[in-house]
C-alpha cells in the first residue's frame, strides 16, 4: 500500500493556485505558511490518511486534509466576509462532482469520493489584529491503481529533483 496524501495535498494546492482572488488580487495558497506571508492566505494541510477498505484485491484510504482560509485586521477594521468568500471559492473549486475530482492517476491512485466533511470559523481578537480563520476539512477516498507505476513515477522525478 502507497500513502496518497502528499500527492492529495500538492493537488488541492495546484487546483486552488491563481484562482482564489479577495478585491482583485490573488490569494497566495501555501503547504507551510513563509514568515513574511501577507495577507489572507490560504493553508492546505494534510490531517489524516486511514486505510477503508481492507480486501485481498485492492487498497483504499480515506484522506482528510485542511483547507484553512486565513485573514486579519486592525481592531474593527473588517470581519470575517473575505474568509466566507475564499471558503466559497475552494469549495466551487474541490468540492465537485466527479468529473472534477483531483486527478491522481499519473501517482497511480483513483479519487473515487470528495466530501466536505464541514467547515469551522473562528476568532482570534490578538493585541495587534483580530484574525478571522476558516477551517474547511475534505475527505477523499482514494483507491490505489498501480503500485508500480506510482512507485516508478516517484522514483523518476526523485532522479530528476
Amino acid at each position: 500500500m502507497l500513502e496518497a496524501i502528499h500527492y492529495v495535498r500538492k493537488a488541492i494546492i495546484a487546483k486552488l493556485n491563481g484562482n482564489v482572488t479577495i478585491d482583485g488580487s490573488m490569494v497566495p495558497i501555501y503547504g507551510r505558511v513563509p514568515t513574511n506571508a501577507s495577507y489572507p492566505f490560504i493553508r492546505v494541510y494534510s490531517l489524516s490518511n486511514d486505510e477503508t477498505d481492507q480486501n485481498q484485491t485492492s487498497f483504499t484510504s480515506e484522506t482528510i486534509t485542511r483547507v484553512e482560509c486565513v485573514t486579519r485586521f486592525t481592531s474593527d477594521d473588517g470581519g470575517e466576509l473575505d474568509s466566507n468568500l475564499m471558503v466559497s471559492k475552494c469549495l466551487e473549486l474541490l468540492r465537485t462532482r466527479s468529473a472534477n475530482y483531483i486527478d491522481l492517476s499519473a501517482n497511480g491512485f483513483n479519487v473515487y469520493t470528495s466530501v466536505n466533511e464541514g467547515v469551522k470559523y473562528l476568532q482570534d481578537d490578538l493585541s495587534d489584529f483580530t484574525y478571522f480563520r476558516a477551517i474547511i476539512e475534505i475527505s477523499n477516498k482514494i483507491e490505489q491503481i498501480d503500485a508500480v507505476g506510482g512507485l516508478q513515477s516517484e522514483l523518476q522525478n526523485e532522479l530528476q529533483s
